[in-house]
Protein backbone atom coordinates (compact mmCIF):
# COMPACT_ATOMS: atom_id res chain seq x y z
CA UNK A 1 0.00 0.00 0.00
CA UNK A 2 1.75 3.81 -0.97
CA UNK A 3 1.05 6.00 1.25
CA UNK A 4 2.68 9.03 0.74
CA UNK A 5 1.50 13.35 0.60
CA UNK A 6 0.40 13.57 -3.31
CA UNK A 7 0.35 17.25 -2.88
CA UNK A 8 3.93 17.04 -1.77
CA UNK A 9 4.93 14.88 -4.43
CA UNK A 10 2.96 16.75 -7.13
CA UNK A 11 6.40 19.41 -6.90
CA UNK A 12 8.83 17.02 -7.03
CA UNK A 13 10.47 17.03 -10.57
CA UNK A 14 10.33 14.07 -12.60
CA UNK A 15 11.40 11.27 -13.12
CA UNK A 16 12.79 10.98 -9.07
CA UNK A 17 13.04 8.28 -6.27
CA UNK A 18 11.76 10.00 -3.23
CA UNK A 19 12.78 7.95 0.10
CA UNK A 20 11.03 8.68 3.19
CA UNK A 21 13.11 9.29 6.27
CA UNK A 22 10.62 8.47 8.83
CA UNK A 23 9.77 4.87 7.07
CA UNK A 24 13.68 4.65 7.13
CA UNK A 25 13.73 4.80 10.87
CA UNK A 26 11.05 2.82 10.85
CA UNK A 27 12.85 0.01 9.03
CA UNK A 28 15.81 0.37 11.31
CA UNK A 29 14.01 0.89 14.39
CA UNK A 30 12.75 -3.10 13.78
CA UNK A 31 16.24 -3.93 12.70
CA UNK A 32 18.03 -2.42 16.30
CA UNK A 33 15.22 -4.63 18.36
CA UNK A 34 16.12 -7.78 17.15
CA UNK A 35 20.07 -6.55 17.72
CA UNK A 36 18.93 -5.85 21.45
CA UNK A 37 17.03 -9.52 21.85
CA UNK A 38 19.85 -11.30 20.41
CA UNK A 39 22.90 -9.52 20.77
CA UNK A 40 23.27 -10.42 16.93
CA UNK A 41 24.96 -7.77 14.62
CA UNK A 42 23.57 -6.58 11.66
CA UNK A 43 24.93 -4.80 8.69
CA UNK A 44 23.61 -3.04 5.86
CA UNK A 45 23.99 -4.99 2.45
CA UNK A 46 25.21 -2.13 0.05
CA UNK A 47 24.06 -4.42 -3.19
CA UNK A 48 20.51 -3.16 -2.43
CA UNK A 49 20.76 0.05 -1.04
CA UNK A 50 23.58 3.11 -1.28
CA UNK A 51 22.06 6.48 -0.31
CA UNK A 52 25.01 7.11 1.35
CA UNK A 53 23.31 10.41 2.63
CA UNK A 54 21.49 8.38 4.88
CA UNK A 55 24.92 6.26 6.14
CA UNK A 56 25.32 8.70 9.33
CA UNK A 57 21.25 7.60 9.97
CA UNK A 58 21.57 3.87 9.60
CA UNK A 59 24.81 4.17 11.09
CA UNK A 60 23.10 4.73 14.35
CA UNK A 61 21.16 1.63 14.74
CA UNK A 62 22.80 -1.00 12.40
CA UNK A 63 26.89 -2.18 13.38
CA UNK A 64 28.56 -1.51 9.68
CA UNK A 65 27.85 -2.35 6.15
CA UNK A 66 28.74 -5.17 4.08
CA UNK A 67 29.95 -5.15 0.19
CA UNK A 68 30.43 -6.57 -2.63
CA UNK A 69 33.68 -5.17 -3.95
CA UNK A 70 36.25 -2.32 -3.01
CA UNK A 71 33.99 0.63 -4.39
CA UNK A 72 31.21 -0.90 -1.88
CA UNK A 73 33.28 -1.03 0.71
CA UNK A 74 35.40 2.18 0.53
CA UNK A 75 31.86 3.82 0.20
CA UNK A 76 30.32 1.84 3.83
CA UNK A 77 34.41 3.03 5.43
CA UNK A 78 33.77 6.42 4.38
CA UNK A 79 30.67 7.03 5.09
CA UNK A 80 29.44 5.22 7.62
CA UNK A 81 32.13 3.35 9.41
CA UNK A 82 31.51 0.72 11.95
CA UNK A 83 32.26 -2.66 10.80
CA UNK A 84 32.96 -3.61 7.22
CA UNK A 85 32.74 -6.84 5.63
CA UNK A 86 33.38 -7.56 2.31
CA UNK A 87 32.69 -10.94 0.25
CA UNK A 88 33.35 -11.26 -3.29
CA UNK A 89 33.58 -14.90 -5.67
CA UNK A 90 37.25 -13.82 -6.28
CA UNK A 91 39.07 -10.73 -5.41
CA UNK A 92 41.19 -9.09 -8.34
CA UNK A 93 44.98 -9.05 -7.25
CA UNK A 94 45.82 -5.25 -8.20
CA UNK A 95 42.63 -4.30 -5.32
CA UNK A 96 43.39 -6.38 -2.25
CA UNK A 97 46.11 -4.52 -0.57
CA UNK A 98 43.30 -1.71 -0.03
CA UNK A 99 40.38 -4.46 0.80
CA UNK A 100 42.99 -4.98 3.74
CA UNK A 101 43.27 -1.81 4.72
CA UNK A 102 39.51 -1.15 4.56
CA UNK A 103 37.95 -4.35 5.49
CA UNK A 104 37.75 -5.77 8.79
CA UNK A 105 36.02 -9.00 8.50
CA UNK A 106 37.06 -10.53 4.77
CA UNK A 107 35.29 -13.34 3.59
CA UNK A 108 36.56 -15.60 0.63
CA UNK A 109 34.53 -17.70 -1.82
CA UNK A 110 36.93 -20.80 -2.59
CA UNK A 111 40.08 -22.16 -0.39
CA UNK A 112 42.08 -21.52 -3.41
CA UNK A 113 41.30 -17.44 -3.09
CA UNK A 114 41.82 -18.07 0.73
CA UNK A 115 45.19 -19.55 0.22
CA UNK A 116 46.09 -16.61 -2.52
CA UNK A 117 45.91 -13.89 -0.42
CA UNK A 118 46.19 -15.36 3.25
CA UNK A 119 49.67 -14.20 3.08
CA UNK A 120 48.75 -10.80 3.30
CA UNK A 121 46.29 -11.08 5.66
CA UNK A 122 47.22 -9.33 9.23
CA UNK A 123 44.28 -7.95 11.55
CA UNK A 124 41.70 -8.77 9.51
CA UNK A 125 39.01 -11.44 10.36
CA UNK A 126 38.81 -13.86 7.50
CA UNK A 127 35.66 -16.04 6.30
CA UNK A 128 35.04 -19.00 4.26
CA UNK A 129 31.22 -18.57 2.68
CA UNK A 130 29.79 -22.35 1.97
CA UNK A 131 27.18 -23.69 0.36
CA UNK A 132 24.43 -25.68 2.26
CA UNK A 133 23.05 -27.00 -0.97
CA UNK A 134 19.44 -26.06 0.21
CA UNK A 135 17.65 -23.08 -0.88
CA UNK A 136 14.14 -22.36 -1.31
CA UNK A 137 13.92 -19.31 -3.85
CA UNK A 138 11.88 -20.06 -6.60
CA UNK A 139 14.18 -18.00 -9.12
CA UNK A 140 16.80 -19.48 -10.62
CA UNK A 141 18.19 -16.06 -11.26
CA UNK A 142 18.71 -15.39 -7.74
CA UNK A 143 19.63 -18.96 -6.24
CA UNK A 144 22.81 -19.33 -5.27
CA UNK A 145 22.59 -22.86 -4.02
CA UNK A 146 21.29 -23.29 -7.89
CA UNK A 147 23.21 -26.43 -9.40
CA UNK A 148 26.60 -25.23 -10.72
CA UNK A 149 26.61 -22.74 -8.54
CA UNK A 150 29.74 -20.52 -8.32
CA UNK A 151 28.76 -19.15 -4.44
CA UNK A 152 30.17 -20.89 -1.68
CA UNK A 153 32.71 -24.38 -0.68
CA UNK A 154 30.27 -27.44 -0.63
CA UNK A 155 30.96 -29.87 2.34
CA UNK A 156 32.76 -32.36 1.03
CA UNK A 157 34.89 -30.35 -0.19
CA UNK A 158 35.80 -29.22 3.12
CA UNK A 159 36.04 -32.11 4.30
CA UNK A 160 39.34 -33.07 2.05
CA UNK A 161 41.00 -29.57 2.86
CA UNK A 162 40.34 -29.59 7.15
CA UNK A 163 43.69 -28.06 7.55
CA UNK A 164 42.66 -24.82 5.47
CA UNK A 165 40.34 -24.25 8.75
CA UNK A 166 42.82 -23.30 10.97
CA UNK A 167 43.12 -19.66 8.78
CA UNK A 168 39.47 -18.61 9.18
CA UNK A 169 38.03 -17.21 12.04
CA UNK A 170 33.78 -17.21 10.48
CA UNK A 171 31.68 -19.07 8.14
CA UNK A 172 29.17 -17.28 6.16
CA UNK A 173 26.36 -18.60 4.22
CA UNK A 174 23.43 -16.78 2.18
CA UNK A 175 21.03 -18.27 0.80
CA UNK A 176 17.73 -16.63 0.88
CA UNK A 177 15.81 -13.98 -1.28
CA UNK A 178 12.55 -11.87 0.03
CA UNK A 179 11.83 -14.34 2.12
CA UNK A 180 10.58 -14.79 5.96
CA UNK A 181 12.44 -16.69 8.71
CA UNK A 182 10.67 -20.37 8.63
CA UNK A 183 12.75 -20.54 5.83
CA UNK A 184 15.87 -19.16 7.78
CA UNK A 185 14.66 -21.83 10.72
CA UNK A 186 14.34 -24.66 8.36
CA UNK A 187 17.81 -23.44 6.65
CA UNK A 188 19.59 -23.77 10.26
CA UNK A 189 18.92 -26.71 10.90
CA UNK A 190 20.50 -28.26 7.54
CA UNK A 191 22.86 -25.95 7.88
CA UNK A 192 23.82 -27.05 11.40
CA UNK A 193 23.41 -30.62 10.89
CA UNK A 194 26.55 -30.28 7.89
CA UNK A 195 28.56 -27.82 9.26
CA UNK A 196 28.19 -27.46 13.04
CA UNK A 197 30.89 -29.29 13.68
CA UNK A 198 33.44 -26.74 12.76
CA UNK A 199 31.88 -24.35 14.86
CA UNK A 200 33.64 -26.69 17.66
CA UNK A 201 37.16 -25.28 16.25
CA UNK A 202 38.32 -22.75 18.60
CA UNK A 203 39.62 -20.32 15.91
CA UNK A 204 35.43 -19.98 14.35
CA UNK A 205 34.32 -17.34 16.39
CA UNK A 206 31.29 -16.27 14.11
CA UNK A 207 28.52 -17.27 11.89
CA UNK A 208 26.90 -14.57 9.30
CA UNK A 209 23.67 -15.75 7.56
CA UNK A 210 24.02 -13.78 5.01
CA UNK A 211 21.17 -11.60 3.42
CA UNK A 212 17.58 -12.10 1.86
CA UNK A 213 15.79 -11.65 5.37
CA UNK A 214 12.19 -9.83 5.06
CA UNK A 215 12.64 -8.54 8.16
CA UNK A 216 10.62 -5.56 7.89
CA UNK A 217 7.70 -6.21 6.19
CA UNK A 218 4.75 -6.36 7.62
CA UNK A 219 4.17 -10.23 8.49
CA UNK A 220 7.40 -11.46 9.41
CA UNK A 221 8.13 -13.41 11.97
CA UNK A 222 10.35 -12.04 14.62
CA UNK A 223 10.06 -14.24 16.77
CA UNK A 224 11.09 -17.39 14.35
CA UNK A 225 14.46 -15.36 13.79
CA UNK A 226 14.78 -14.21 17.23
CA UNK A 227 15.18 -18.77 17.90
CA UNK A 228 16.94 -18.72 14.87
CA UNK A 229 19.48 -16.53 16.00
CA UNK A 230 19.77 -17.69 19.76
CA UNK A 231 19.91 -21.43 18.51
CA UNK A 232 23.66 -21.49 16.89
CA UNK A 233 24.46 -18.44 19.43
CA UNK A 234 23.83 -20.35 22.08
CA UNK A 235 24.62 -24.00 21.06
CA UNK A 236 28.04 -22.61 20.15
CA UNK A 237 28.85 -19.49 22.02
CA UNK A 238 29.17 -17.52 18.79
CA UNK A 239 28.50 -14.53 17.37
CA UNK A 240 25.81 -14.07 14.80
CA UNK A 241 25.88 -11.61 11.89
CA UNK A 242 23.29 -10.58 9.50
CA UNK A 243 23.00 -8.45 6.34
CA UNK A 244 20.08 -7.57 4.99
CA UNK A 245 19.63 -4.95 1.88
CA UNK A 246 16.02 -4.77 1.47
CA UNK A 247 15.02 -4.83 4.79
CA UNK A 248 16.55 -1.24 5.61
CA UNK A 249 14.74 0.00 2.86
CA UNK A 250 11.77 -1.93 2.40
CA UNK A 251 8.60 0.09 1.36
CA UNK A 252 10.75 3.71 2.69
CA UNK A 253 10.35 5.25 -1.13
CA UNK A 254 8.58 5.41 -4.66
CA UNK A 255 9.67 6.52 -7.87
CA UNK A 256 7.43 9.42 -9.37
CA UNK A 257 7.23 9.69 -12.90
CA UNK A 258 5.20 12.06 -15.86
CA UNK A 259 3.09 10.47 -18.75
CA UNK A 260 4.55 11.99 -21.90
CA UNK A 261 2.31 10.89 -24.27
CA UNK A 262 -0.55 8.38 -24.91
CA UNK A 263 -0.37 6.05 -27.90
CA UNK A 264 -4.18 4.79 -28.54
CA UNK A 265 -4.54 2.29 -31.53
CA UNK A 266 -7.24 -0.05 -29.68
CA UNK A 267 -9.25 0.49 -32.41
CA UNK A 268 -6.84 -0.99 -34.66
CA UNK A 269 -6.34 -4.08 -32.51
CA UNK A 270 -4.33 -3.07 -29.74
CA UNK A 271 -5.61 -4.30 -26.31
CA UNK A 272 -4.66 -1.20 -24.19
CA UNK A 273 -3.75 2.56 -24.82
CA UNK A 274 -0.22 3.09 -24.26
CA UNK A 275 1.48 5.63 -21.89
CA UNK A 276 4.92 6.50 -22.63
CA UNK A 277 6.61 7.32 -19.42
CA UNK A 278 10.03 9.63 -18.54
CA UNK A 279 10.51 6.02 -16.44
CA UNK A 280 11.75 2.96 -17.51
CA UNK A 281 12.33 -0.51 -16.54
CA UNK A 282 15.58 -0.90 -18.29
CA UNK A 283 17.24 1.89 -16.81
CA UNK A 284 15.84 2.62 -13.73
CA UNK A 285 13.92 -0.56 -12.06
CA UNK A 286 15.78 -3.31 -13.81
CA UNK A 287 14.25 -6.05 -11.60
CA UNK A 288 10.67 -5.17 -13.55
CA UNK A 289 12.50 -7.30 -16.62
CA UNK A 290 14.51 -9.72 -14.22
CA UNK A 291 12.44 -11.29 -11.53
CA UNK A 292 10.13 -10.13 -12.99
CA UNK A 293 6.83 -8.36 -11.06
CA UNK A 294 5.03 -5.90 -11.53
CA UNK A 295 5.38 -2.56 -9.29
CA UNK A 296 2.76 -1.41 -7.41
CA UNK A 297 0.84 2.01 -8.86
CA UNK A 298 -0.81 4.72 -6.68
CA UNK A 299 -4.60 4.44 -7.51
CA UNK A 300 -4.38 2.10 -9.71
CA UNK A 301 -5.48 -1.34 -9.98
CA UNK A 302 -5.00 -4.32 -12.06
CA UNK A 303 -6.05 -4.77 -15.90
CA UNK A 304 -9.65 -4.84 -15.76
CA UNK A 305 -10.71 -3.54 -12.32
CA UNK A 306 -10.80 -0.10 -12.93
CA UNK A 307 -12.64 1.59 -16.31
CA UNK A 308 -9.57 2.57 -17.64
CA UNK A 309 -7.04 0.16 -18.56
CA UNK A 310 -3.49 1.32 -19.77
CA UNK A 311 0.06 -0.57 -20.68
CA UNK A 312 3.15 1.68 -19.01
CA UNK A 313 5.87 1.73 -21.96
CA UNK A 314 9.54 3.58 -21.36
CA UNK A 315 10.58 6.16 -23.51
CA UNK A 316 13.64 4.02 -24.96
CA UNK A 317 14.04 2.22 -28.37
CA UNK A 318 14.31 -1.73 -26.12
CA UNK A 319 10.54 -2.70 -27.70
CA UNK A 320 9.89 -4.54 -24.58
CA UNK A 321 11.13 -2.00 -21.76
CA UNK A 322 7.40 -2.31 -20.51
CA UNK A 323 6.77 -1.40 -17.18
CA UNK A 324 3.31 -3.36 -16.94
CA UNK A 325 -0.64 -3.07 -17.48
CA UNK A 326 -2.08 -0.98 -14.92
CA UNK A 327 -6.43 0.59 -14.69
CA UNK A 328 -7.12 3.57 -13.48
CA UNK A 329 -10.67 5.23 -12.12
CA UNK A 330 -10.05 8.01 -14.97
CA UNK A 331 -8.57 8.96 -18.13
CA UNK A 332 -5.06 9.49 -18.38
CA UNK A 333 -3.13 12.43 -20.12
CA UNK A 334 -0.37 14.43 -20.83
CA UNK A 335 1.68 15.48 -17.72
CA UNK A 336 -0.37 13.34 -15.08
CA UNK A 337 2.28 11.87 -12.09
CA UNK A 338 2.75 8.20 -11.89
CA UNK A 339 3.75 6.79 -8.32
CA UNK A 340 5.42 3.70 -8.29
CA UNK A 341 5.54 2.04 -4.85
CA UNK A 342 8.45 0.33 -2.94
CA UNK A 343 11.17 1.56 -5.31
CA UNK A 344 14.21 2.76 -2.63
CA UNK A 345 15.71 -0.92 -2.83
CA UNK A 346 17.54 -2.32 -6.12
CA UNK A 347 16.60 0.83 -8.17
CA UNK A 348 19.19 3.33 -7.61
CA UNK A 349 22.14 1.09 -7.38
CA UNK A 350 21.03 -0.53 -10.77
CA UNK A 351 20.51 2.25 -13.22
CA UNK A 352 21.80 3.06 -16.17
CA UNK A 353 22.21 5.24 -19.15
CA UNK A 354 20.83 3.13 -21.85
CA UNK A 355 19.87 5.86 -24.97
CA UNK A 356 20.98 8.37 -22.61
CA UNK A 357 17.69 8.35 -20.88
CA UNK A 358 17.76 10.67 -17.78
CA UNK A 359 18.67 8.82 -14.54
CA UNK A 360 16.38 10.08 -11.78
CA UNK A 361 16.68 12.15 -8.74
CA UNK A 362 17.62 11.33 -5.34
CA UNK A 363 14.95 13.18 -3.39
CA UNK A 364 14.58 12.54 0.26
CA UNK A 365 11.26 13.19 2.43
CA UNK A 366 12.42 14.53 5.72
CA UNK A 367 10.15 14.15 8.91
CA UNK A 368 8.78 17.22 8.89
CA UNK A 369 7.74 16.83 5.33
CA UNK A 370 10.57 18.87 3.79
CA UNK A 371 11.74 18.41 0.23
CA UNK A 372 15.77 17.50 0.06
CA UNK A 373 17.13 17.10 -3.14
CA UNK A 374 20.07 15.34 -2.72
CA UNK A 375 21.26 15.00 -6.28
CA UNK A 376 20.40 15.40 -9.61
CA UNK A 377 21.89 13.93 -12.91
CA UNK A 378 22.94 15.16 -16.16
CA UNK A 379 24.17 15.00 -19.34
CA UNK A 380 27.62 15.08 -17.64
CA UNK A 381 26.47 12.12 -15.71
CA UNK A 382 26.08 9.99 -19.05
CA UNK A 383 29.14 11.60 -20.94
CA UNK A 384 30.93 10.51 -18.40
CA UNK A 385 30.53 6.98 -18.10
CA UNK A 386 31.57 6.55 -21.61
CA UNK A 387 34.51 7.83 -23.90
Amino acid sequence: MIDIDFELIDKIPTPSYVIEEKKIIRNLEILDSVQKQTGCKILLAQKAFSMFALYPLIGKYLKGTTASGLYEAKLGHEYMGGETHIFSPAYPDEEFDEITQICDHIIFNSFEQLNKFKSKIKNNQIGLRVNPEYSEIEHEIYNPCAKNSRFGVKLNKILKNKNNLKDINGLHFHTMCEQNSDVLWRTVQIFDEKFGDFFKLDNIKWINFGGGHHITRSDYDIETLVRSIMFIKNKYNISVYLEPGEAIALNTGVMVSTVLDIIDNTDFGDQFPVAILDASAACHMPDVLEMPYRPEVLNAGKPGEKKYNYRFGANTCLAGDIIGDYSFDYKLKSGDKIIFGDMAHYTMVKTNTFNGVKLPSIILLKKDSAIKIIKEFGYEDFKNRLS
